[in-house]
């Protein structure tokens, strides 16, 4: 394409000097001559007919991209958070907008209009970065592992949960797989390198056509990710068929020597091994790579409702019942739904304890506000981001709208503390993936100035308002007691962080699951210490 349009403007510069040039040579008086210009005229003509044919080629393809967006633009914005909570359709709008619009603008940017390519390129500063493709691709990955999906699953959009919602499937494409596989491999994460990987070539070989990676390229880096995982005779098994492809390939010429090396040695030390005593072949490195949360099987396992610790026993003695806080007058009449979710620590849910009307302002305040989720830092007792709490946050005060005031004073009526001392309620939004791994809502002994700048003590007790339903994923789970709640919009659950004697209750720690389809919306009020005295009594005891 560009090549035509260089031969058409050459040629087009050829006749410019014969035309300024006949002035001199005199060409109409010389058929011979003016024969030399029918030729050139031809030349011009093929080339002209070149630019147009591959014009249209690229108009054609312009068009059907537009045609494609189109279609799923009218799909996405009709639910825009139901069709943003399935992960792929998030992935590939990151990847879209960072990546393949800005490879549109540089195909169209010399030859279609200024106003078009001024809108975009304004357009792209608001875009996703490189940062955001990378995120939502690790995000994919994390819900991989949390969930224990199959490649297969994700690549092809069929999520638990989606059933309901199979408008908003998507599927992911060789590119796509591939470039997951390649943020994989910048983090040295082998084992993701290998299953992307591997899901690109699948897909490649089932007849799939891929716009910017070959099978050779597939195989380079399924070999090395798998050799970097200790099975080499899979890895050389990889390299052989990349030289078939490719017999003058540099790396995989020098990695076949290096693997038939290694593995002659490795089978001549396990010869040497068996004739010693038949010890066990040496372990390799397979499998996911070890990470800094101790906890993370049985936090992964309760997100997916495993290795939950309620006996029968001890669920015959959970109970539901009508609540009015002993004859509140705000309850007397109408008392509100409380239900037993877990003993110790106590957990009770509210339900309907909000309307859809007041969720929808309250998401609505906390929209324009929302910023990425900030932790405490237990070194400097100031916020701060963190890799392990994935989703953005506001903070609404009571003054700001009755609707708030409402809620808040709803929170005191129900739990009998004293919300003036309490933070402001803050609403969460989880993104694609988005979680918090598991954490304590009180300040440690190791942390004692957490909230020091609040002046409030620490946080007694916590109520958390869940304000969306979750498709699939989002669980609450308290990992030290085995327990886990469930996202229900409307409802809100509430437990002490605190024993009766101010000490921490460490069976509270607990995380939110990763969502892996819908869209999680969360407020939360975090009660202090002060103003309870006399609310909450104190006691020398752990249990008042």
């Amino acid at each position: 394409m560009a090549r035509s349009r260089v031969c058409w403007c050459v040629l087009i510069h050829v006749l410019l000097c014969c035309s300024v040039s006949s002035a001199h040579n005199d060409f109409f008086t010389s058929i011979g001559q003016m024969t030399d210009l029918l030729f050139t005229e031809k030349d011009l003509v093929t080339s002209l007919k070149d630019y147009i044919k591959a014009e249209e080629s690229k108009l054609e393809q312009i068009k059907k991209w537009a045609e494609r967006l189109d279609v799923l633009s009218v799909t996405a914005t009709q639910d825009p958070e139901g069709f943003l909570g399935h992960p792929v359709n998030a992935f590939k709008l990151m990847k879209r907008l960072n990546t393949e619009w800005g490879e549109l603008e540089s195909l169209v940017l010399t030859d279609m209009s200024d106003g078009f390519i001024s809108n975009l390129t304004i357009q792209r500063q608001h875009f996703p970065n490189d940062d955001d493709q990378t995120g939502a691709a690790k995000a994919l990955m994390r819900l991989q592992d949390t969930y224990q999906l199959d490649t297969k699953d994700i690549s092809t959009g069929e999520l638990p949960g989606t059933a309901a919602a199979v408008s908003f499937r998507s599927s992911l494409t060789v590119d796509d797989c591939y470039d997951l596989g390649r943020v994989a491999y910048s983090e040295a994460d082998y084992y993701h390198t290998e299953l992307w990987m591997a899901q690109a070539l699948q897909q490649l070989d089932q007849g799939e056509e891929a716009a910017a990676v070959d099978a050779v390229t597939l195989l380079d880096y399924l070999s090395y990710s798998i050799y970097q995982q200790g099975e080499l005779e899979r890895a050389l098994a990889h390299t052989k068929r990349l030289l078939s492809l490719d017999p003058d390939h540099q790396r995989a010429n020098g990695n076949l020597k290096y693997f038939e090396y290694q593995l002659s040695k490795q089978k001549k030390a396990e010869g040497e091994k068996t004739q010693d005593g038949g010890r066990e072949r040496r372990s390799t490195s397979k499998g996911r790579p070890a990470d800094y949360l101790p906890e993370r099987k049985k936090y992964e396992q309760l997100c997916r409702g495993e290795g939950i610790k309620m006996t029968p026993l001890r669920a015959s003695r959970l109970f539901c019942r009508y609540y009015d806080n002993n004859r509140h007058p705000m309850f007397v009449i109408g008392p509100v739904k409380e239900e037993d979710e877990w003993d110790r620590p106590r957990i009770v849910r509210y339900h309907s304890i909000v309307s859809d009307k007041e969720i929808e302002k309250v998401k609505e305040l906390a929209k324009p506000r929302l910023r990425r989720a900030t932790v405490h830092d237990p070194q400097t007792g100031k916020l701060t981001t963190a890799h392990y709490r994935v989703s953005k946050s506001a903070w609404l005060a009571a003054y700001e709208h009755p609707v708030v005031d409402k809620i808040n004073q709803r929170i005191q009526d129900i739990t009998g503390l004293d919300v003036s001392t309490a933070e402001e309620l803050q609403v969460a939004n989880y993104g694609v993936g988005g979680q918090y791994e598991p954490h304590f809502d009180f300040g440690r002994k190791d942390e004692p100035d957490a909230f020091k700048e609040l002046g409030t003590g620490n946080r007694i007790a916590t109520w958390l308002l869940y304000m969306s339903d979750v498709a699939s994923g989002g669980a609450t789970v308290f990992t030290d007691v085995g327990a886990a709640v469930w996202p229900k919009k409307g409802t809100a659950v509430f437990w002490y962080n605190l024993h009766a004697n101010g000490e921490g209750d460490y069976r509270t720690r607990h995380a939110a699951c990763p969502v892996l389809v819908g869209n999680k919306w969360v407020s939360n009020k975090w009660i202090h210490e002060r103003g309870q005295e006399f609310r909450r009594r104190c006691s020398l005891e752990e249990a008042a």
